[in-house]
């Protein structure tokens, strides 16, 4: 939203945004823009080979094309926008996993449980507990697969600025903790070539990384292992990296984990969380500036999690016998901040 926007438009379109990420939602499950890769179609030909109703599917296009999602040619067909080939699946950098997962009902259901955190304080599915993400993947194992599949699209440029950050020459085997389908050391280990890495994660996940491990040509050099980062870690590494495992829990549960990293560390082991970093003071920004604070809603709703502050992050590494050491910030679209810690004797 611009800073010169008549304030009536600027509050409508915050109000309303919930539309447009439904109908967004609706092309890229349907893999809308799989279908225009060749060139414009009839809302008739595109319903028929998604399984949708034309009329109904036309209407959808119709409303993303005024926001420049898709376009309108002048015979009645839908194209691709610079935009909407975003949500393509078979292209770097696809935002379509994302699309398919914040639209998901299992994401805008707790969302609607904001007013009752709010006013009692309590998260709508209550503090998410050890067994949280696994008992999902089992009762709906659906529901965890977009969540991964969710992850991974967003990953694709968190992971490009991330692997440009960091200086890894000196590791010899990285250990990613809750690595999920495995984006993130699939990136890290094909820009250092002589580096190892050990992916962990429950093994519902660690099923759904291996295809994606093979495909990338890195299974010698990759190790898969299932388990529950709240029992213990896999030893052997150099340093360990987490990505969005930290804001899914509350301080107890974080410094629980990060105890965990701890003890299947040797001492100055250096450990790399990659998360949002909370301003002190927040002020007004475009978008990629409102996200930490608005990610910090996700987590209450969702987890009853939340995104911290820098002094936060080193009360929880303090805790748990790390020595915050710098961080490093990304640059937008994306930015984050990867917050290098080293291990300390803890007495």
């Amino acid at each position: 939203m611009g800073r010169d926007h008549d304030p009536v438009d600027t509050l409508l379109e915050a109000i309303l945004g919930y539309r447009i990420t439904q109908a967004i939602h609706v092309a890229a499950k349907l893999r809308v823009a799989d279908m225009l890769v060749d060139g414009p179609q009839a809302s008739e030909r595109l319903a028929q080979e998604a399984g949708a109703h034309p009329e109904t599917l036309h209407r959808v296009l119709r409303a993303l094309a005024t926001a420049g999602i898709f376009e309108e040619t002048s015979d009645g067909r839908f194209a691709l926008t610079p935009v909407s080939a975003l949500l393509r699946s078979d292209i770097p950098g696809s935002l379509r996993g994302a699309a398919v997962f914040f639209g998901h009902h299992w994401h805008w259901e707790k969302w609607g449980g904001l007013a009752h955190a709010v006013t009692t304080g309590v998260p709508p599915g209550g503090v998410a507990s050890p067994a949280s993400f696994a008992e999902v993947a089992a009762r709906d194992p659906e529901s965890a697969i977009i969540g991964n599949e969710g992850m991974t699209s967003l990953s694709g440029p968190v992971n490009s600025a991330m692997v440009a950050a960091l200086d890894l020459s000196t590791i010899r085997t990285l250990v990613d903790v809750g690595g999920g389908h495995g984006a993130m050391i699939s990136a890290i280990l094909h820009a250092n070539p002589a580096l190892r890495g050990i992916l962990f994660d429950i093994p519902s996940a660690i099923e759904g990384a291996r295809p994606q491990i093979e495909a990338a040509g890195l299974a010698e050099r990759c190790q898969l292992i299932g388990g529950d980062f709240f029992e213990k870690v896999p030893a052997g590494g150099d340093a360990y990296i987490m990505k969005w495992i930290i804001h899914d829990w509350d301080d107890e549960r974080s410094v629980a984990i990060l105890r965990n990293c701890h003890a299947a560390m040797t001492d100055g082991g250096r450990l790399f969380l990659v998360e949002r970093v909370l301003p002190a003071q927040v002020e007004r920004s475009p978008r990629p500036g409102q996200e930490p604070a608005f990610a910090d809603l996700n987590m209450l709703v969702l987890n009853g999690a939340r995104e911290r502050t820098e002094e936060q992050f080193r009360a929880l590494l303090d805790a748990a016998g790390f020595t915050l050491i710098r961080i490093i910030s990304t640059p937008p679209p994306m930015a984050h901040s990867i917050l290098e810690a080293r291990r300390t004797v803890v007495s």
